[in-house]
């Protein structure tokens, strides 16, 4: 599996990877380490039948990973482990959004990319994982052609902001790596877009 993007806290490295067939067990088992995610979401959620009732999100999932229809950049520590990811794809694959009706009242030209979550192991958060998964995933994008890269995030500078919502991640993130606020959607949540250059190697 090809590495994308590293990074040094003060203990760990940590390395992503692309999800796909390979490395579906590891992500798996992150899912499990985590009770599903979210009550067993398993990362379904923005993907077009995310909302079906009675689904198996497991099954529903790898069924998508095995076909290259859903894509993420996992996050490894230097034991092997994956311990978080940020899922990205093409607005088909992810059709689903937040604040979506605020969205389309004037919808921003669409994008070839979208980026929709993050998730950090409860035991590894503050520990840059997020930051690494959204550069494995910009690396990602890039290597298979780049474009229009959107997100839908929260401001948090100025308020006090609980991590477990904050599963878009930060406007301030995507600001560090070169988005810029679209436009507002929500109290908090701005819609932030980049264009992502083609590369054939990762940065």
């Amino acid at each position: 599996m090809p590495e994308s993007s590293t990074a040094e806290s003060s203990t760990t490295t940590y390395r992503s990877r692309p999800l796909n067939a390979a490395s579906w067990d590891d992500f798996a088992e992150l899912v499990e380490r985590n009770n599903g995610i979210f009550g067993g979401c398993w990362c379904i959620g923005y993907h077009p039948e995310g909302s079906e009732k009675g689904l198996n999100h497991r099954v529903a999932k790898q069924e998508r990973v095995f076909n290259d229809r859903a894509h993420a950049a996992l996050v490894y520590d230097h034991d092997g482990l994956a311990q978080g990811w940020c899922q990205y794809g093409s607005p088909e694959e992810l059709s689903r959004i937040k604040h979506r009706r605020e969205y389309l009242k004037d919808a921003p030209a669409q994008p070839d990319w979208r980026i929709t979550c993050f998730y950090v192991d409860k035991h590894h958060r503050s520990q840059g994982i997020a930051r690494v998964a959204l550069e494995g995933a910009l690396d990602q994008i890039a290597q298979a052609g780049g474009g229009l890269v959107e997100a839908i995030s929260e401001v948090t500078t100025g308020r006090e902001a609980q991590g477990r919502f904050l599963y878009s991640a930060t406007v301030e993130l995507f600001e560090e790596h070169g988005f810029n606020r679209t436009r507002q959607v929500g109290k908090h949540a701005w819609i932030v877009s980049k264009i992502v250059e083609f590369s054939m190697q990762p940065s």
